[in-house]
């Protein structure tokens, strides 16, 4: 059996490329940059990161950003981050054919953010994601567009 590919630190990494939506290549094709892991960013810089990403058709590497988010926050910010890191994978699912995986994901994650509706943080526009979980869920894979995660 072979070695496991490990990062510098020994831990488990899969150093295999990945395509634009995340799926493992085949070593020595080319592929797209991975997201760092295990960066902390200001929630700011987050959102900025994922948004930009997101518009370049890379849901799964937004969703690396909102979980370095995530593993980063305690309190019940976590859980936002986390439901944003799920609307992304549910996105990536949806882009990949993959119509049970998206719509699993898309239920977690609204459900998720829903709490944060009333107070939204750091201008996130948590009603229009709501709104966009809603309609992706019921369009057809093919019809699902970017979310804006601000107005």
């Amino acid at each position: 059996m072979p070695d496991r590919d490990r990062d510098e630190q020994g831990r488990a990494r899969n150093a295999r490329p990945r395509d634009g939506l995340g799926r493992p290549l085949p070593y020595g094709a080319p592929g797209v940059a991975r997201q760092p892991e295990g960066i902390v960013r200001t929630p700011e810089e987050t959102l900025v990161a994922a948004q930009r990403l997101l518009d370049e058709g890379k849901p799964f590497h937004a969703h690396e950003v909102f979980e370095d988010a995530w593993k980063s926050t305690d309190g019940p910010e976590r859980a936002l981050w986390k439901g944003l890191a799920q609307l992304a994978v549910g996105l990536t699912h949806a882009l990949r054919g993959n119509q049970k995986g998206a719509l699993t994901l898309l239920h977690r994650g609204a459900d998720a953010i829903e709490p944060f509706a009333a107070a939204p943080p750091y201008g996130l526009d948590v009603a229009g994601l709501l709104r966009w979980s809603r309609e992706a869920v019921g369009s057809s894979l093919s019809e699902i567009r970017t979310p804006s995660l601000r107005k």
